[in-house]
Parts: C-alpha cells; sequence; structure tokens
C-alpha cells in the first residue's frame, strides 16, 4: 500500500508539472509571436527610416551643392563689384581733377604741364571713344598759339568750357553708375545671404 501512496503521488506530481510545463511552453510560445510581430515591426520602421535618412542626405547634398554653387556666384559678382567699383572710383577721381585742372588753368602756365590730369583720362577704360576723341582734338590745340593773342585766348577758354561740360556730364554719369553698382550689389549680397539662411536652416 504504501507503494500505490507513493506512486500516486508521484503520478500527480508528474501530471502537475505536465500541466505546468504546458501552460509555460504556450506562454512562451505567445511571447515568441510577440517578439516576431515586433522584429517585423521594427524591421520595417527600419527599412522606412533607412529610405528617410538616404532621402535626407540627398538633400543635404543638394542643399550643399547650392551652397556651394551660390557661394561660386557670389564669388564672382563680388570680384566683378570690386574691379568695376574700382574703375568707376578711379574715373570719378581722375575727372574730378582733370575738371578742377581745366577750371583753374590761367593761361600763364605750361598748358603741358597743367593738362597731365586731363591727358590722363584717355588711359581709363570706362570714358567712352567719343569723350576720348574730344579730349585728343582738345589737347592738340597748339599751347603757344593761344598764349599769343586775346582772340585765340579766348578760344581756348570757349574750347576748354565744352570740355568741361562734357567731363561733368561724365563725372555725372559715373557717379550714378556707381551708386547704382554700391545698390546691386548690397542687392546681390542681401539675396545670397537670405539663401543660406533657407538653405543652413
Amino acid at each position: 500500500h504504501a507503494e500505490q501512496v507513493q506512486f500516486a503521488a508521484f503520478k500527480q506530481f508528474c501530471d502537475d508539472t505536465t500541466v505546468e510545463k504546458k501552460r509555460a511552453i504556450d506562454e512562451a510560445n505567445e511571447k515568441i509571436n510577440m517578439l516576431k510581430a515586433d522584429i517585423e515591426k521594427y524591421t520595417a520602421t527600419a527599412a522606412q527610416l533607412t529610405k528617410e535618412i538616404a532621402e535626407h542626405d540627398e538633400d543635404i547634398s543638394v542643399w550643399t551643392g547650392d551652397q556651394k554653387a551660390a557661394t561660386t556666384v557670389r564669388e564672382i559678382e563680388k570680384a566683378d563689384y570690386d574691379t568695376l567699383h574700382q574703375d568707376y572710383s578711379e574715373s570719378v577721381d581722375a575727372l574730378q581733377r582733370a575738371i578742377a585742372v581745366l577750371s583753374k588753368m590761367s593761361h600763364d602756365r605750361k598748358q603741358s604741364a597743367s593738362l597731365l590730369q586731363v591727358s590722363a583720362l584717355k588711359d581709363l577704360a570706362l570714358i567712352p571713344e567719343s569723350a576720348k576723341r574730344a579730349l585728343d582734338a582738345f589737347l592738340q590745340q597748339d599751347p603757344e598759339g593761344l598764349e599769343v593773342s586775346a582772340p585765340e585766348a579766348a578760344g581756348y577758354e570757349f574750347q576748354s568750357h565744352g570740355v568741361i561740360e562734357m567731363l561733368e556730364k561724365l563725372l555725372d554719369e559715373f557717379v550714378a553708375e556707381r551708386t547704382k553698382l554700391e545698390k546691386e550689389e548690397m542687392n546681390g549680397k542681401h539675396a545670397y545671404d537670405m539663401l543660406m539662411q533657407d538653405l543652413t536652416a
């Protein structure tokens, strides 16, 4: 009889353990299925994020290219501006000096010494060809003949007055062009700064 009790207790233990193990296996299988579903979900999310990262990398590449291109264009514009602004500034300065020389010139001074400022205008790139020709004609007048008699001196004064008017007109044009150029440069720099803000925001 003791053997039967012992066997019954062992059998009960085995049955209980079997039920408990089956339940644990079922729970583990359910957990495995949930984890597999999570893995599938996270794999899909990772694939989607990888795709988005590639798109963002492409956007960044395009923006970087845009920044480089805009910077290159801006540097070219700035160099062109600097050159042209210097040309205008030198021309304005030379015109002011030449006008001053012609306005103050008296007939006892030697024409060749005082007209160097006027002659220098012919070397400036921005002076139009028609103005250079007028300066040549003015500078080729005979300085000795201008000092001989009053009527010829009056002719010289008339001629120099016409040249002064032409130079003053050129001066006004160059100052206006230089001012316009400065405004365009300011606008170009502002547009570049705004673009850089947009590309880096």
